[in-house]
């Protein structure tokens, strides 16, 4: 298991761009590595469709995405037609590549396999996995859904976009927190550390304990 915080491990792999080095790939990127249980199966087909909608974009904010499925190259490559076709993606190239597992090799190594949701093949088959990885490499974010259940592409990119903002700057974001919201201040800095790193300013929140850690300010751009 690889846990937040963590280098994530390397490795060498085919996929739909050729053979890939992942550390080399990522390239001092964020990156956002998916995984999903089967080509061709109806849920994976509409996730793959909302990622490949998201993925011009996040890489604009230098985001690169990448899917890991147990499905061999080819296979990928004939499955991209179907999820152009059925997500109206039209006939522009594939935004990113597809990583082939065939051997779950993978799907172990970063404890993807979910032994009660075998493929049709009768394997197990890997989970939902979502792993969003920082340019240093490290672990910054991780979700696992079993196979029967979709994943929130709007959610990954939220928490991408809190990422982005978190790393540059001493902010926190709340609950349900949107793009252009208020940001918490990190409860670490003095009230004159705080003043001098917004000047936008920042406002405390008057609570019964008298504690001032409810301090908010506009999102930093």
């Amino acid at each position: 298991m690889v846990v937040l915080g963590e280098v994530f491990p390397n490795f060498e792999a085919d996929s739909t761009e050729g053979r890939l080095k992942f550390h080399d790939w990522v390239g001092g990127s964020w990156c956002i590595l998916m995984a999903h249980p089967s080509d061709f199966t109806p849920v994976c087909t509409t996730e793959m469709g909302a990622a490949a909608k998201l993925a011009p974009a996040l890489l604009r904010r230098g985001v690169k995405m990448a899917c890991i499925s147990c499905d061999p190259v080819e296979s990928h490559k004939a499955w991209i037609e179907d999820i152009k076709a059925y997500n109206g993606l039209g006939s522009n190239a594939f935004p990113f590549p597809i990583i082939s597992d065939e051997t779950r090799q993978l799907a172990k190594k970063f404890s993807m396999i979910d032994p009660n949701e075998p493929r049709f093949d009768n394997k197990p088959a890997t989970a939902r996995a979502v792993f969003i990885i920082g340019p240093d490499l490290r672990l910054r974010l991780s979700m696992l859904y079993p196979g029967t259940t979709g994943r929130n592409f709007a959610e990954i990119q939220r928490v991408m976009e809190s990422l982005l903002v978190t790393a540059k700057h001493k902010v926190v974001t709340p609950e349900q927190w949107q793009v252009g919201e208020k940001c918490f201040v990190v409860p670490f800095l003095s009230a004159t550390e705080a003043n001098q790193a917004f000047p936008a300013g920042v406002h405390v929140h008057s609570v019964p304990s008298g504690k001032e850690y409810l301090r908010t300010t506009p999102m930093p751009k």
